[in-house]
């Protein structure tokens, strides 16, 4: 678990460095153009590591995507790639990088209301106080007195929608390699979306700034979406989002400094409240007896309690390694979250 913690974390650490930098970008670019180019900057820095590794040789740990996996991955894309980024963009566009960045901790509380609501995933009491805590700092950020919010602000929570929508469709391919998952999401968002703003008029910026778009899409989209997907394989979709909640502190913090933003009252409570519901997520301890059924899947793992099974000679030597294996039924007792193996119903009293 606390590898999946940790992975969580980072990604979260890379995407909330990626909003204020992209601000600083945007300025000279057209926000549709924008999009394109971090998605295209995710897609063919992770070519070039996936190139690479087939290139060195190095042993292939992770599952291959499948025929099966293609519509989920086509949902994925349309729902995180495209829609998404176009909203987040368009939004920066009008507001500043410091409350967008608070903003998009309603991404975590989308993707756990999905996740609990839609696909049954357990979420406790204390889970649902943070995402309260959360909203409530989303909320106050994006209010700006009388009867109406700013529309900057729902743009950016639009954004958060579509990109809850996709982190619990992703989690359908989180067994599967997370490089791929992110390289072919990158390539075709990105390709896409760039294609689409030139026919609406747009222009390419300068090569410096698509340099500095490519490599910003890369660490903040490429290298922490692929990071994301493995906190899914650990930790489940409604925490992992959760974790991921650290992402807009940083990305705040960023924009002080970098862009030179002021520390507002406003800003300083709705980050306290997001604080508050960060620590109630990551102070979780889920553990009670629960039962495995019977299973075959295929996935990185290596021989612990949950993978105790037979080998081909065909079979990859070494661990971790991945190929398609059974579990048996199983019932014991240890702390978890709703990770590949742990995806089952819940009394009330657990």
């Amino acid at each position: 678990m606390k590898t999946g913690v940790l992975l969580a974390l980072l990604s979260a650490a890379l995407f909330g460095a990626s909003t204020p930098l992209a601000k600083i970008v945007l300025g000279s670019v057209d926000p549709w153009t924008m999009a394109g180019l971090l998605y295209l900057g995710a897609g063919l820095g992770l070519a070039v590591v996936h190139i690479s590794r087939k290139a060195l040789r190095v042993p292939a740990v992770e599952a291959p995507l499948r025929r099966g996996d293609v519509p989920w991955l086509a949902a994925v894309i349309v729902a995180g790639g495209i829609v998404g980024p176009v909203f987040l963009m368009f939004g920066l566009a009008r507001t500043d990088a410091a409350g967008a960045s608070l903003l998009l901790n309603l991404e975590g509380v989308a993707t756990m209301g999905i996740a609990w609501v839609v696909f049954r995933e357990y979420v406790d009491r204390r889970l649902l106080l943070g995402a309260f805590a959360i909203l409530s700092g989303a909320a106050l950020l994006s209010w700006q007195g009388g009867a109406s919010l700013d529309w900057g602000a729902l743009l950016i929570a639009a954004a958060c929608v579509s990109w809850g929508i996709d982190n619990n469709l992703t989690r359908k391919l989180s067994s599967a390699d997370p490089v791929q998952i992110a390289m072919i999401k990158g390539l075709v968002a990105g390709t896409v979306n760039l294609t689409l703003a030139l026919a609406q008029g747009a222009a390419l910026p300068d090569t410096g700034t698509i340099l500095a778009a490519g490599v910003v899409g890369f660490l903040g989209y490429g290298v922490s979406l692929a990071l994301f997907v493995l906190g899914l394989r650990y930790l489940g979709t409604a925490r992992t989002g959760a974790y991921f909640s650290l992402a807009p502190f940083i990305g705040a913090l960023l924009s002080l400094f970098l862009l030179d933003e002021p520390l507002t009252v406003r800003l300083v409570a709705a980050g306290s409240l997001m604080v508050a519901g960060l620590w109630l997520h990551l102070t979780e301890r889920h553990e009670h007896e629960h039962a495995h059924e019977a299973l075959e899947h295929e996935h990185r793992h290596t021989h612990d309690a949950h993978h105790k099974h037979p080998h081909l000679p065909s079979d990859p030597q070494g661990e971790p390694h991945s190929h398609w294996h059974q579990h048996k039924p199983l019932v014991h007792r240890h702390p978890h979250y709703p990770d590949l193996h742990h995806r089952h119903g819940h009394k009330h009293s657990q």
